[in-house]
């Protein structure tokens, strides 16, 4: 067989030794070529998101928001979709209503003062708000014309925490009442400290009605474990300013990482 003879015989295996390793080294090229764009891509988000914290921060510290104040049915309007309707007693409706939750304020009162309610036995008074809250529930729910129940959230499910605290409905206008009953001693009525908290939310805000707001506040003595209920006051939130406070938080698994440690004593197992 002649030397060319030879060749002509593995030129074949040569030109696909060729062809597959410039096929290779394409794949492997744009393989690099991708993962360079995927890391400038990620590197440029991860810059954008620092540069959209640094801003929103900026902009959170140039409203001086702890200066301002909001009209708390702006608020629910603007966060919940909904509006927020003065309380007039005069209407028919909100007459039935005011006399509901005025009976069930003064049964109330009267049963937390009674040497066996369950409130005496604890030991703060912030844990009773959920007795007067059931106790209230119940017997304004009692009543012929009205539905009162803990609000749903947009996924339909009842929860306790947030506001408000209670929904309440006549039947026969459709008519809907939001009450939060609170807990406070009769000496701070006057404080400027903050008891009342509204966060807005998406998805889990209870109010989800066009309603009357109401606040339901009964007074204590401020005796620990053996407090003496004095009284109420309801009252119309439609006219209530708020203040917002912006703080940035973390829980205790954000803030005792291992990798943040930096010393302490040793861990007891």
């Amino acid at each position: 067989m002649t030397p060319r003879q030879r060749f002509l015989l593995i030129l074949p295996g040569l030109l696909f030794v060729v062809a597959f390793g410039s096929f290779e080294l394409g794949r492997w090229g744009g393989e690099r070529m991708a993962e360079r764009r995927h890391a400038a891509a990620r590197d440029s988000r991860a810059s954008d998101l620092t540069q959209d914290d640094d801003a929103l921060v900026k902009m959170l510290l140039a409203q001086d928001l702890e200066e301002r104040s909001f009209a708390f049915s702006d608020v629910v309007t603007a966060s919940a979709g909904r509006a927020l309707h003065p309380f007039d007693p005069a209407a028919a409706p909100f007459a039935t209503v005011l006399a509901a939750i005025s009976s069930a304020a003064d049964e109330v009162v009267k049963l937390h003062n009674l040497d066996s309610s369950p409130v005496r036995a604890l030991r703060r008074i912030n844990e009773a708000s959920r007795f007067f809250e059931d106790d209230l529930r119940r017997k304004i729910d009692a009543h012929p014309a009205l539905f009162c129940t803990i609000p749903h959230t947009s996924d339909g499910s009842g929860q306790r925490s947030g506001y408000p605290d209670l929904r309440i409905e006549h039947v026969e206008s459709g008519t809907v009442v939001y009450l939060d009953p609170k807990l406070f001693e009769q000496g701070h009525r006057d404080s400027s400290l903050r008891t009342f908290y509204y966060t807005p939310r998406n998805r889990s805000s209870k109010v989800r009605d066009d309603a009357s707001h109401l606040l339901l506040g009964i007074s204590h003595d401020g005796n620990d474990g053996q407090w003496t209920f004095n009284g109420w006051e309801l009252v119309d939130l439609a006219s209530l300013q708020v203040r917002l406070k912006a703080e940035f938080h973390a829980s205790n698994r954000d803030l005792y990482q291992d990798e943040a440690r930096v010393a302490g004593s040793p861990r007891r197992e």
